[in-house]
């Protein structure tokens, strides 16, 4: 796809002022995934988030048990036990995790429609402000096809994010200015990027620092951070893409979606905390 104007501008704003490599970006906190503390959909994860030195807590919303039922998370009982433990231990929702569009592709299943629909109610219900909707495997937007079923299905939901002030930060395989493509299209300021320097690096083979820069502040509303390795000994360049963060003045959360190499869940948290502290 051609370089689309936004992303044009995105970048020109991204090259105003460098900064050296490694400089902890000033607006950036470190939060983790429910589901890689092994407590997706549970309220224990914000107490164990806390102990772990976490500031904030991505939410899976879950999969419907069967066929027909509503999503984990759109019961209001579990909502409240959510937000209780959540205010318990000081550590706020972040965003949630709508991963049943691994199971429906909004390109190809009006569901997957309804599906965010409902997830936009319930990172409301969560007091959340990012809904971030999925795209791999066979929900992977390969194709300009898919890409333009997902543009019109997001014209159609994005009026509806707006209005209950929650963002739309679509996770995919698409390269930065791809996705820009779909921004531009799309056109609402309830609709951004949600990304992953991990999977740029090691699944898409961009770099994620230069990436970054095209986005643009205004167009990424959390970032995933993980690699194949511990942090710090694969593919991602950490450092640089600290430095990218603090180039375009980002300000929002990090996200740890980390492996567990040892199998000790805890202790490989701890150390991949450690090392993006220690930049």
């Amino acid at each position: 796809m051609e370089f689309s104007r936004r992303a044009f501008l995105a970048a020109a704003a991204g090259a105003a002022g460098l900064t050296a490599p490694g400089a902890a970006p000033k607006g950036l906190k470190l939060g983790v995934m429910d589901g890689i503390l092994g407590m997706a959909t549970d309220p224990g994860c914000f107490a164990k988030a806390k102990e772990l030195g976490f500031a904030g807590v991505q939410v899976t919303i879950g999969r419907p048990a069967k066929k027909g039922t509503v999503l984990p998370l759109s019961s209001r009982a579990l909502q409240e036990k959510m937000l209780a433990a959540s205010a318990a231990a000081g550590v706020p929702i972040i965003s949630t995790y709508l991963d049943v569009l691994h199971d429906d592709c909004l390109k190809n299943s009006d569901v997957a429609s309804q599906w965010i629909l409902d997830g936009i109610q319930i990172t409301k219900a969560l007091k959340a402000r990012i809904l971030m909707p999925v795209f791999f495997g066979k929900c992977e937007l390969a194709t300009h096809g898919g890409i333009e079923k997902a543009v019109a299905a997001f014209k159609d939901l994005a009026p509806a994010a707006l209005d209950e002030g929650v963002v739309i930060g679509m996770e995919t395989l698409l390269t930065a200015k791809q996705s820009l493509f779909v921004l531009e299209q799309v056109d609402s300021p309830a609709m951004k990027v949600y990304y992953d320097v991990g999977n740029a690096a090691n699944m898409i083979g961009v770099d994620p620092a230069s990436e970054i820069r095209i986005f643009g502040k205004q167009n990424l509303c959390q970032v995933h951070f993980k690699d194949k390795a511990y942090l710090g000994q694969g593919k991602v360049d950490f450092a640089a893409v600290y430095a990218s963060l603090e180039e375009i003045g980002f300000e929002g959360y990090g996200v740890l979606e980390t492996g567990s190499p040892s199998k000790d869940v805890d202790g490989d948290l701890k150390r991949n905390l450690e090392y993006l502290q220690g930049l």
